[in-house]
């Protein structure tokens, strides 16, 4: 029997103080080198439906951490276009099998799971790099902008949220999470949202910087988890020639996505993120801004949809059926 679970299912059952410490593993082992992230292929989509351009992409993400008793592939799609049609950006389905046998466990909504695990990579930073009241400036307005905010409250005291994006979403995004009770607000401009702000998320899918580079205050931390590719660039080259470290979830990957192709920084000048939680790396000085950037790893989706499953299964979530 093959456990499904709708998104309403995995909302459920998915807590993101519960969440950061399994990330946080994660991400241990990763660096490790104990956990198989095999090469994600990045594939277009919808070419001859309008036009010959593409209308999205796919993505396809298995992982398997050692030791776990279950593995997973999470499929991907991201369609820049949903926005205007009333529908997410993103959309991932988790395939999760078990590891002895490789028989099929749980088919699940994987969107969720996508922006909860990301989120935590901001807790995670703020959680090492940032003190409190957290005042936050986020640059994007979409589901990440959300789940940054929430992540990062999630973990420490966050005094104000001010939310830029260039559309009206940033005024629907503030809404949201002010209703959530968060102290969240729509400003007019990158540079408002960023003035003094001790953290700053860019959560967008520019090709272009997202905020002047002068508008950090010393101290800043920024956390970048838009930008996943080469053509992609949200951090002006400034920003890291101010930086005292840069952090990366997946090193090798992130040297090669457009913050980093814009300067002359390589993989062996970024610090892994899980280097920070054993203390062998971290903030050295109160004045120090800090870079943290993450292009998102399978090896967070697999044990967070086996977090996501086993609680089903304790809590009697979901509907089991045959395939």
């Amino acid at each position: 029997m093959v456990l499904f679970l709708t998104d309403d299912d995995v909302q459920r059952v998915l807590d993101l103080r519960a969440l950061v410490p399994i990330v946080e593993s994660a991400l241990v082992k990763q660096a490790a080198g104990e956990a198989e992230r095999p090469h994600r292929p990045h594939y277009p989509l919808g070419q001859g439906l309008e036009s010959d351009d593409p209308l999205g992409m796919g993505i396809a993400m298995p992982a398997y951490v050692h030791g776990d008793d279950v593995f997973a592939t999470k499929l991907v799609s991201l369609h820049e276009g949903n926005e205007d049609r009333g529908l997410p950006t993103l959309n991932a389905q988790i395939v999760l099998s078990n590891a002895r046998t490789g028989v099929p466990l749980s088919f699940m909504d994987g969107t969720r799971i996508t922006n909860a695990r990301t989120g935590c990579i901001g807790a995670l930073a703020v959680r090492e790099f940032a003190s409190e009241p957290v005042r936050l400036g986020v640059i994007g307005a979409g589901a990440q902008a959300r789940w940054q905010t929430r992540a990062i409250a999630a973990v420490s005291e966050v005094e104000d949220v001010r939310i830029y994006s260039p559309s009206d979403s940033r005024f629907d995004c503030a809404d949201e999470l002010e209703a959530e009770g968060l102290p969240a607000s729509a400003v007019d401009s990158a540079a408002e949202a960023v003035a003094g702000a001790s953290v700053v998320v860019t959560a967008t899918t520019s090709t272009d910087p997202v905020f002047p580079a002068d508008a950090l205050d010393p101290g800043t931390l920024v956390v970048a988890v838009g930008a996943y590719n080469e053509a992609m660039q949200e951090l002006e080259p400034g920003v890291f020639d101010r930086a005292a470290a840069v952090f990366a979830d997946v090193p090798e990957e992130v040297a090669t996505i457009g913050d980093l192709a814009a300067t002359s920084l390589q993989e062996s000048d970024l610090v892994p993120l899980a280097a920070a939680f054993d203390g062998t790396a971290g903030r050295e000085r109160d004045d120090d801004i800090v870079v943290v950037e993450s292009v998102g790893s399978a090896v967070l989706d697999v044990v967070t949809a086996g977090h996501v499953y086993r609680t089903a299964r304790e809590e009697g979530v979901g509907i089991e059926q045959t395939l």
